[in-house]
């Protein structure tokens, strides 16, 4: 199974539903990943609205 990004939140996910933000807009074709470990102290974090750790992508298409 394929990882697919949310379209919303830009969230990876192998789900069929986004476990952040519960869309069922997913996307395999995406580029640029982001694995974000400390979202309070970074500053790519703020600039994509992450709120939680985890993997995200930087484009959805």
């Amino acid at each position: 199974m394929s990882e697919k990004a949310c379209s919303n939140c830009h969230f990876l996910t192998r789900e069929h539903t986004c476990p952040k933000c519960k869309s069922r807009s997913l996307s395999e074709d995406y580029g640029g990943l982001v694995v974000l470990f400390d979202v309070e102290n970074s500053a790519i974090a703020k600039a994509m609205d992450a709120k939680d750790k985890g993997r995200y992508v930087l484009k959805v298409r």
